[in-house]
């Protein structure tokens, strides 16, 4: 009885046998290619954008530190080309079952309707997920931050300690952990990207000769910049910016240096600190708060 059934089907099945292992090839070998195009694609993206930043910082002298910044964009491409390979896996093998559901005999309409239902459900229900998805993509398509980077976002400032297509986490500075979903991010500063300046503000006392004190600020300036210790966080030698401000008894005069992008917090401590000592050793004077003789802010003896 069972010899007979299959002598009788035998055809059928070696037929089908054969469609499914074509479906099978078909998917695998579509997967293989789809996957080195998306590789390919991903890297063309990120040296084309690498390409381009180049030509914009063209008119700047910065001395970035290339291996680092290489191995940044390897990992960005690496990141985007595992995601989409990965939707594109689920998608071509998805096809390729229904297609060898339907080899078999099984009908696949109603299989393809609850389907249907099933992601438009989904898709109403989640589709702040969607939307953090959709921004994560995008952010790392587009180099927006990575970890290790310093970062405003609005409520959460800090550095970046992870980044996944659904969220982002930042440490503060007070050593909190915040989670901060992608879609919700509107807009984003960052402070580690390319190149940054340490701006440095001296508020001098009103009756100081400001061509004598920015004689000596500039002597300590170069002298920093001079120094083997911080040579190599200094893109730019520091500049006297000019006077910002007059008033309350001062005279604020701005000193900017650029610097690697995350050292102009450090560097910056390092200059105030040596500007200080500059400052004491020409005897000039350091500008102090002018308080109200009357009235509420009035001080009192007594």
């Amino acid at each position: 009885m069972v010899g007979n059934w299959f002598s009788e089907n035998s055809n059928a099945l070696i037929s089908g046998a054969i469609n499914i292992a074509i479906v099978i090839l078909v998917a695998v070998v579509l997967r293989a290619v789809v996957g080195r195009v998306i590789g390919q694609l991903a890297k063309r993206m990120v040296s084309s954008r690498e390409r381009l930043h180049k030509t914009k910082m063209a008119t700047r002298i910065v001395k970035s530190a290339e291996p680092a910044r290489r191995e940044r964009q390897r990992q960005r491409a690496e990141t985007i080309a595992s995601v989409l390979k990965s939707v594109a896996t689920f998608v071509i093998f998805g096809i390729a079952f229904v297609t060898i559901l339907g080899q078999v005999g099984i009908n696949i309409g109603p299989i393809l309707a609850s389907a249907g239902v099933l992601g438009l459900a989904i898709g109403f229900g989640a589709q702040s997920l969607v939307q953090d998805f959709l921004s994560g993509l995008f952010m790392m398509m587009e180099d927006q931050y990575g970890v290790g980077d310093v970062i405003d976002v609005g409520d959460a400032v800090g550095t970046v300690e992870a980044v996944t297509l659904r969220i982002t986490k930042i440490r503060d500075l007070n050593g909190g952990l915040w989670h901060v979903r992608n879609g919700e991010i509107m807009r984003v500063c960052n402070m580690n990207q390319d190149w940054a300046n340490a701006v440095v503000e001296l508020p001098l006392d009103y009756s100081v000769d400001l061509e004598q004190a920015k004689e000596a600020i500039q002597a300590s300036i170069d002298s920093f910049a001079d120094d083997p210790q911080h040579a190599a966080q200094i893109l730019e030698r520091p500049s006297i910016n000019g006077v910002v401000g007059i008033g309350n008894g001062a005279v604020t005069v701005r000193v900017l240096v650029t610097t690697q992008p995350g050292e102009q917090w450090a560097l910056g401590r390092e200059l105030r600190a040596h500007l200080k000592a500059a400052m004491d050793g020409a005897g000039i004077k350091v500008a102090y708060p002018v308080l109200p003789v009357t009235g509420a802010g009035a001080t009192q003896s007594g």
